[in-house]
């Protein structure tokens, strides 16, 4: 009888401490949003799935159907027949370049006015629906970090960690009588690095990912509003730029490359670059050699805009104004050879300084997608295009790998927006805007974005 009743006790205290862990593990199942009556674009295709339903549980979607959806204790938004895609992906800021100038930057900002200034950056790219970056520059793994903890809201950020140029190039950012070696600013807050050599190079290299980050950026072209490097400098050497990739494929990684030059775009592919930056030089011969080597184009239109040359920043320096002309003329052919060839191009806004001024700049770069290449090619560029990009970082650094970004299809993160209307159709659903830095300002953020889920969590709505 003793032996029943201390079985009997056993399993009375055996419930008894299980049945709170059960509770417990129900409590902690992943919580479930349907969203029903939407037509999906899904990143991809060229017409939308009408009349879907999608699923999401935790931060992945679940199930993509044009058939009704059974689920309990769900949370079911009404799309109200509007427009579910990705959330955007823009492949090129500078969270940390947030001074009015590169030189205000260097020579009066502490990290703490950096940081002060990026937050409501990030901040503002996720009202405006991009619900991923990368970031191209300057921005090491801390503010990811930030943005992941809960601190602040943003997007999802790939880092690049500190430039990687030399002197004189487009990453030297030091007074203009620095001695050689000097240290800077920016290089105390490895914002951008003269990596001069190869060993400078692996150097810098293995720091950025020892800081977090999930590629490299090197320096390769000069620039047009910068002071020391012509935009047709070749910045790199051959030995430099196969040292940084070979770095970055030792983390299972890649490299991107400031370039404009078309010797410079082809140097850089046949080095293992995967990523062109600007590249306004683009031309069919890059074109071959893009698809042959698996690699992306990314480019800010802005540098397109009827009006560049009167921008305060180019007109009121003769150096740059004279810089400006002359690529103006070199990059004439880039829109048409983007139409002809179709390379796989990522959507980039390049936007140095306060966010106000970037939010202008973001809904102008919208808008020169659509006008340039169709409303299609924009929303692949602002979607799986950048997805593509994202996914050149790997399993190893990047910290997002549990599902795809910029598609809608079952095991994606669930990174959504709900627009009005059909953006296939008319773009401006998405907040473009057609004029740039005389454009209207938007704080209250992009009025027919309705739904900006990221992760899984609702960041905003304006259905109820």
């Amino acid at each position: 009888m003793r032996l029943i009743r201390r079985v009997a006790f056993g399993l009375l205290a055996t419930t008894a401490f299980c049945l709170p862990l059960l509770a417990a593990a129900q409590d902690a199942a992943p919580a479930q949003t349907l969203f029903t009556n939407v037509h999906v674009f899904d990143g991809v295709s060229e017409k939308r799935i009408e009349n879907a339903n999608v699923l999401v549980e935790g931060n992945l979607i679940k199930t993509v159907s044009t058939t009704p959806i059974a689920a309990e204790d769900t949370t079911v938004i009404d799309g109200g027949g509007r427009t579910l895609l990705p959330g955007f992906i823009d492949n090129h800021v500078h969270f940390s370049l947030t001074g009015a100038t590169l030189s205000e930057i260097e020579n009066n900002m502490t990290w703490e006015d950096i940081a002060y200034n990026a937050v409501p950056t990030a901040e503002m790219y996720l009202m405006e629906g991009f619900t991923t970056v990368r970031d191209a520059g300057g921005t090491n793994a801390g503010l990811r970090r930030a943005i992941d903890g809960g601190l602040f809201d943003g997007p999802r950020v790939y880092t690049s960690g500190a430039f990687l140029g030399g002197r004189g190039g487009h990453a030297d950012f030091a007074p203009f009588t620095a001695p050689t070696g000097t240290e800077t600013n920016m290089s105390r807050l490895n914002i951008a690095q003269d990596a001069n050599g190869v060993d400078a190079t692996i150097l810098h290299a293995r720091n950025n990912f020892r800081m977090g980050n999930t590629q490299l950026k090197v320096m390769q072209s000069g620039g047009v509003v910068s002071l020391f490097d012509p935009w047709q400098m070749e910045g790199r050497t051959v030995e430099e730029i196969e040292a940084a990739v070979e770095i970055a494929e030792q983390y299972g990684s890649y490299v991107m490359a400031h370039s404009y030059k078309k010797e410079s775009i082809l140097r850089a592919l046949n080095a293992g670059v995967k990523s062109i930056e600007h590249g306004f030089m683009f031309d069919g011969e890059i074109a071959k050699m893009m698809e042959e080597k698996g690699a992306y184009i990314t480019t800010n239109l802005t540098a397109f805009d009827p009006g560049l040359l009167d921008i305060p920043a180019v007109k009121n320096d003769p150096r740059t104004l004279s810089k400006a002309v002359s690529a103006s003329e070199a990059f004439v052919n880039y829109i048409d050879n983007v139409r002809k060839y179709k390379p796989k191009r990522g959507f980039h806004t390049d936007c140095v300084g306060r966010f106000d001024a970037c939010r202008k700049q973001v809904a102008y770069e919208k808008f020169l997608n659509g006008e340039y290449f169709g409303n299609y090619r924009a929303l692949v560029a602002l979607t799986s295009i950048g997805g593509e990009i994202a996914a050149l970082s790997g399993d190893i650094v990047s910290p997002y790998t549990e599902g795809k970004l910029g598609v809608i299809e079952e095991g994606a993160y669930a990174d959504l927006l709900i627009v009005d209307g059909n953006p296939l159709q008319d773009l401006s659903v998405i907040g473009t805007q057609d004029k740039w830095f005389d454009g209207p300002d938007r704080p209250e953020g992009v009025e027919t974005i309705r739904i900006i889920m990221k992760d899984g969590k609702i960041y905003k709505n304006t259905l109820n």
